[in-house]
C-alpha cells in the first residue's frame, strides 16, 4: 500500500548511502570505531507516472482485439456483398470481382451511414450526390471492358468509390467533379488510401478532360439527356462509354457506347435512376 503523498516511511534497518552533498556518517570516537548509521526518511516512490503508462498500454491492448474484430466484420460483410449482391446477380468478370472485394466501401460514406456501406443501395453523400448501389457500380465497370494497361476516364467522382474501383483495375483513372468540395475531398480520400493512379479535377464533365486524351473507356455516373459530344470525341477507336441517359428524376436507361471504323453505336442495357448530370453555370 503506497504511503500518502508528501509524508516520510521509516523502515527499520533500512540505511541509505548518504543523500548528495551530505557527508557521510561520522565515527563516534570511544566506542571502538561502531559506525553510525546514516538513516533517513525514505521518501513515497513516484509511481504515477509507470502507473499511467501501464494504463495507457492496457487500454490500447484491449482496443487492439475491438479493433481486429470490426475491420473483420467489415470484411465479411463486403465479402457477403461481393457474392449476393454482384456474383449472383450475373457480374463474372474476375478483375471487376476482386476489385469490388478490396476497395473499402465504407471508407467513400458519410460517417453516419458507416453501418449501411454496404447495403444493396445507394446512399447520399452530401450535395444532392450519391454513392452508386454496388451492383450498378460492378454492371458499370464490367461494361466498358477494363483492363490493366487502359486510361479510363469517369465523370462525375462524387464521394470517388467509382474511381477506386477502376483504379484497382486498369494503369490510370482520370476523374471530373463538378461540385468543389466533393472533388476536394474525393481527392484527399483517393490518396490517403493509396490509389496515386486516379487524378481528381473540379470541372464541367460535359467537356471531359481534353488534355488527357483520348480514353480507352469512359464511364458517366450522372444522368444525361443525351451523350455528350465532347465525350464521343475523346473516346479512343474501339473504345466503350456507359452513361445513363433519360430525363432527370425519371427513370433513365443505362445505355452503352462502342466507337469502331469512326462509327458509334448505341446499345440500351437495363433501366436505372441516377441524379441529374451537372453542369457549370
Amino acid at each position: 500500500m503506497m504511503a500518502p503523498t508528501g509524508r516520510g516511511v521509516r523502515t527499520p534497518g533500512a540505511c541509505l548511502s548518504p543523500p548528495e552533498g551530505r557527508p557521510p556518517a561520522r565515527r563516534r570516537p570511544g566506542n571502538g570505531g561502531t559506525r553510525v548509521a546514516a538513516c533517513r526518511t525514505l521518501r513515497p516512490t513516484r509511481s504515477a507516472a509507470p502507473l499511467s503508462i501501464l494504463g495507457c498500454v492496457l487500454l490500447l491492448a484491449a482496443a487492439a482485439p475491438a479493433a481486429v474484430t470490426e475491420e473483420a466484420s467489415l470484411a465479411a460483410r463486403r465479402a457477403a456483398m461481393v457474392r449476393t449482391q454482384i456474383a449472383q446477380r450475373g457480374v463474372a468478370d474476375p478483375a471487376v470481382l476482386k476489385a469490388m472485394g478490396a476497395v473499402q466501401r465504407h471508407r467513400f460514406v458519410p460517417a453516419g451511414q458507416l453501418g449501411d456501406a454496404y447495403d444493396d443501395r445507394p446512399l447520399p453523400i452530401g450535395y444532392g450526390q450519391t454513392i452508386s448501389q454496388p451492383y450498378i457500380v460492378a454492371a458499370m465497370t464490367e461494361s466498358i471492358r477494363p483492363r490493366p494497361g487502359h486510361r479510363v476516364l469517369e465523370i462525375g467522382t462524387g464521394s470517388g468509390y467509382q474511381a477506386a474501383v477502376l483504379a484497382e483495375i486498369v494503369a490510370q483513372v482520370f476523374t471530373v467533379e463538378i461540385i468543389p468540395e466533393l472533388g476536394k475531398t474525393a481527392q484527399e480520400r483517393l490518396r490517403n488510401l493509396g490509389y496515386r493512379n486516379a487524378a481528381v479535377r473540379v470541372a464541367d464533365g460535359h467537356d471531359g478532360w481534353p488534355d488527357e486524351a483520348p480514353f480507352d473507356a469512359i464511364v458517366v455516373t450522372a444522368a444525361a439527356e443525351y451523350i455528350p459530344p465532347p465525350l464521343i470525341a475523346q473516346l479512343r477507336e474501339g473504345g466503350r462509354m456507359i452513361i445513363p441517359v433519360g430525363a432527370p428524376f425519371f427513370t433513365q436507361m443505362l445505355t452503352l457506347v462502342e466507337k469502331r471504323g469512326g462509327q458509334t453505336t448505341t446499345r440500351q442495357l437495363m433501366p436505372v435512376r441516377f441524379v441529374p448530370f451537372r453542369r457549370a453555370p
